[in-house]
């Protein structure tokens, strides 16, 4: 216990494994009661700490959950952007010890400002909104990246059902909350504080009582009948994707299987399933519009877009559905590089295939397909909690688009996929998931998988989903009333704090 709370370099350790434990609550391992101790570990280490101190303790607890969370990265660079393993594991650690900074900044703020060890009560609040905040500012600042929220550990536990209410970031404010009360009751009631005891027990039950009572509950109602689906799952090779001679195999490919499916309503094929730009496409989609026209189906696909001189990431609607989608959300170094006149031309991994996209406008309309809206994602969009929850609320239909190639056999694709779980959970809507090679799923509103085809094979996926109408208290919502509470839980510390030095 010493270690945990002592600064120095045996602290700093526990932090970092502290931060690992938490890729262990996510998929594909799903431990979640690991996400309450890694913020148990983490609260602690932070109790006695000066700012200083607190900042790299912070910045170690990052350095773990990115590390162990996110080392799909060394993949990517290595095994598609061509970089040395040496290399490619100096990058990934690089990248995790830059991001480890959104841990550091926050745990700084909350030694030499919010901390209250004499008010447990406004200290676990606090804790519990510094710990919000951090993660709604991930998904912010520089784009962001909100990978490895700890809520998304809650996708299958008791907690599930706070998503529509507050989103995931509601949830990890509660696991946050835990754990700040799991350390401060016990100390409390030996000082015989029944008045912190009372309060502090009825926080820590409530919000798992709460969260159990909704899970399951229907928050959205069928706006018609159910629609048959077929996600067809090219299994392309990375290295094939975009070589010119394998672009009329890739095309003949989609087609075939298309062309041997069984008739559904709705046909989606993944992102850039089509190789070529949309202008150079328009015979061979037209064609597979009208086959779609024939059978009285909707054909959705991923396919890169040029429009006056710059290149989007795409989404095309033939068949019995209508319009276009430009990925608003662009993947660093995957779509486009940051600082590129520097950076271009160094490694392979800066010079990628289709790694110039420009970001789409905001305000597109929805495609729409057999008459109903569709919030169509594309890949990394679905990561992002409120701008999906801004996409959905208008339509019926959730559609998320990848091509998860680049993840290889990492963990990656499987975080990917609870992620568009729990886009689905908090919006009450169903997901249709098509990715190149998996995880080629369909998602229910309440967050769960109905029907998937294996990872790296060939085939088409069949299901059934269905157009869902009004809006979950989070759709309607967002995150505003959070992130409310966490300014009026912040004001309050500040507040009491500086009574404490002027009383």
């Amino acid at each position: 216990m010493r270690w945990i709370t002592r600064p120095g370099w045996p602290g700093n350790l526990l932090a970092v494994a502290a931060g690992a434990l938490n890729t262990l609550a996510l998929a594909p391992y799903d431990i979640w009661p690991l996400a309450i101790l890694s913020l148990v570990m983490l609260y602690l280490g932070l109790r006695d700490l000066n700012g200083r101190q607190a900042l790299w303790r912070g910045w170690c607890y990052g350095f773990g959950v990115f590390g162990a969370g996110t080392s799909w990265i060394y993949v990517s660079i290595h095994n598609f952007g061509g970089a040395s393993v040496l290399l490619a594991g100096f990058l990934m650690l690089l990248f995790s010890a830059s991001v480890a900074f959104f841990f550091a900044l926050p745990c700084w703020l909350w030694a030499r400002w919010l901390r209250r060890n004499e008010a447990p009560l406004a200290d676990t609040l606090a804790f519990a909104a510094m710990w919000m905040a951090q993660e709604a500012f991930r998904g912010w600042f520089l784009t962001g990246f909100p990978w490895m929220y700890s809520g998304y550990s809650q996708l299958d536990a008791p907690l599930a059902g706070l998503a529509p209410v507050g989103g995931v970031w509601l949830i990890s404010f509660v696991l946050a909350l835990t754990a700040a009360l799991l350390c401060n009751l016990p100390g409390q009631r030996l000082r015989q504080r029944k008045g912190f005891m009372a309060a502090g027990v009825a926080l820590l039950i409530a919000p798992w009582a709460i969260g159990a009572a909704l899970k399951g509950h229907a928050w959205t109602t069928p706006a018609g009948a159910p629609l048959s689906v077929a996600a067809v799952q090219g299994n392309i090779e990375q290295s094939m994707k975009w070589d010119p001679a394998q672009v009329n195999a890739q095309l003949a490919l989609y087609r075939d299987m298309t062309f041997t499916a069984r008739r559904t309503d709705l046909i989606i094929w993944p992102e850039t399933a089509v190789p070529i730009l949309l202008d150079q496409a328009t015979g061979y989609l037209d064609m597979m519009g009208r086959f779609a026209s024939e059978r009285q189906s909707a054909l959705i696909t991923g396919v890169p877009i040029r429009d006056a001189g710059r290149f989007y990431n795409g989404i095309t609607a033939t068949g019995e559905a209508d319009g276009t989608y430009r990925k608003q959300k662009l993947v660093p170094f995957g779509e486009y590089v940051p600082l590129q006149d520097l950076l271009r031309g160094l490694i392979d991994f800066f010079d990628l295939p289709m790694s110039d996209f420009a970001r789409g406008p905001s305000g597109q309309k929805l495609l729409q397909a057999k008459g109903y809206s569709i919030a169509s994602l594309i890949c990394y969009e679905v990561v992002y909690p409120e701008f999906v929850a801004s996409e959905a609320d208008h339509s019926q239909l959730m559609l998320t688009i990848s091509n998860d190639t680049w993840f290889g056999t990492s963990i990656g694709p499987l975080q990917h996929l609870q992620m568009a779980q729990m886009r689905a959970l908090e919006a009450g809507r169903w997901m249709i998931r098509a990715t190149n090679n998996g995880v080629t799923a369909l998602i229910n509103p309440q967050g769960q998988i109905t029907a998937t085809i294996p990872q790296f094979q060939k085939g088409i996926m069949y299901g059934e989903v269905t157009p869902m109408q009004q809006l979950t208290p989070y759709l309607r919502w967002k995150s505003w009333p959070m992130l409310l509470v966490c300014l009026g839980l912040f004001g309050w510390a500040l507040l009491a704090s500086r009574m404490a030095k002027t009383g």
